[in-house]
Order: C-alpha cells, then sequence, then structure tokens
C-alpha cells in the first residue's frame, strides 16, 4: 500500500465512522450529537472529495487507493444509514435498499472485471447523481434542526427519498448495461 496524502484521507474517513456512531453513545444533549455528528460526517465527506482530487493533482493515484476509496464511502454511508434508523430518522427500506444496492452493484463490477468487461459498468452521472443526493440528505437528517429558518430535515427526508429513486434507476442502468455480458454467459 503505498502510503500517500490521498490515501492517509481515505483511511481518515474510515476512522471517522466509529467517531460518527460513538457520538449517539455520549452523555451530551442531543443537539450536541446531532451537531458533532453532522460534522464528522461533513468532514468524511470532503475527505472523499479531496483524497480523490490530491490524487489526480498529485499524481499519485493507486489501485490500492482505487480500491479502498469506494469502499470508505460505502462503509461511511452504510454506518451513517444504520444510525439513522436507529435514531429513527430514516425508514429501514430505505436503508436496505441504499445499502443493497451498493453491494450488489460492487459485487457487479467485481464480476464484470475478471472477465475483462468492467468499462460496461463505469461510474455513471446518475450514479454520481444519487451519491450528492445521499451526501447531502445524510448530514440534513444528522443535523436535525431548522437552519436559517429553512426545514432542513423535511429536505434532508425528500433528498434521501430522491436518492433512493436515484439508487434504484442507477441500478436498473448498470444492470442494463451488465445485462448482455450477464446473459452471455449464465444463460
Amino acid at each position: 500500500m503505498p502510503l500517500n496524502l490521498p490515501n492517509l484521507l481515505t483511511w481518515t474517513r474510515i476512522v471517522l465512522i466509529p467517531l460518527l456512531i460513538g457520538v449517539f453513545y455520549l452523555p451530551l444533549a442531543d443537539e450536541r450529537q446531532n451537531l458533532l455528528a453532522t460534522c464528522i460526517f461533513v468532514i468524511a465527506a470532503l475527505t472523499d472529495w479531496l483524497d480523490g482530487w490530491l490524487a489526480r493533482r498529485l499524481g499519485q493515484s493507486s489501485a490500492f487507493g482505487a480500491f479502498l476509496d469506494p469502499v470508505a464511502d460505502k462503509l461511511m454511508v452504510a454506518s451513517a444509514l444504520v444510525m439513522l434508523v436507529q435514531l429513527d430518522r430514516v425508514d429501514a427500506i430505505i436503508a436496505v435498499i441504499i445499502i443493497g444496492r451498493e453491494i450488489a452493484i460492487s459485487a457487479l463490477r467485481e464480476w464484470m472485471a475478471k472477465i475483462g468487461a468492467s468499462k460496461g459498468v463505469a461510474v455513471s452521472f446518475v450514479g454520481k447523481l444519487k451519491t450528492t443526493a445521499q451526501m447531502v440528505a445524510i448530514p440534513m437528517l444528522l443535523y436535525r434542526d431548522d437552519l436559517f429558518g429553512l426545514p432542513i430535515t423535511r429536505i434532508g427526508d425528500w433528498l434521501i427519498w430522491l436518492a433512493v429513486l436515484l439508487t434504484l434507476w442507477s441500478m436498473g442502468y448498470y444492470l442494463g448495461k451488465a445485462g448482455p455480458e450477464i446473459r452471455r454467459r449464465v444463460g
């Protein structure tokens, strides 16, 4: 594993996961827990953007970084969603759909790479929109209070449902792209 700044930022995102969860077990007022969890998640989301940017900018892209980055993203989102379900801020079906899609598409990508057809399931624009909707919705749902007169929780609810729709759409897109290979090899 190359030890460089982009990979360290990715590892930081993974280390932040128990901190995000642990905040809700601290003897703090709900408002403080919500604010701390939101800050941790936002920092993690920023490291996601920054590690990729730095890897390209500094020429420090690596196979290990390309593997670890999406794993860190999925772990962070899944952890936050499970916590939001426990806090009764997100329906379990939302978490199941989003986490299930991530597992299924990761497995599909791995299989497609194994058969030499990984370009067929490269990241799509819809997938990027899904990620954006998630990364904006989750901190809003963690924060929970109105901000500057805006109903943050209500906006977060709408965005997480938008993320679910985009999750299903992008899953259909990826399955459609992989469909010919699946039919050729399975059927």
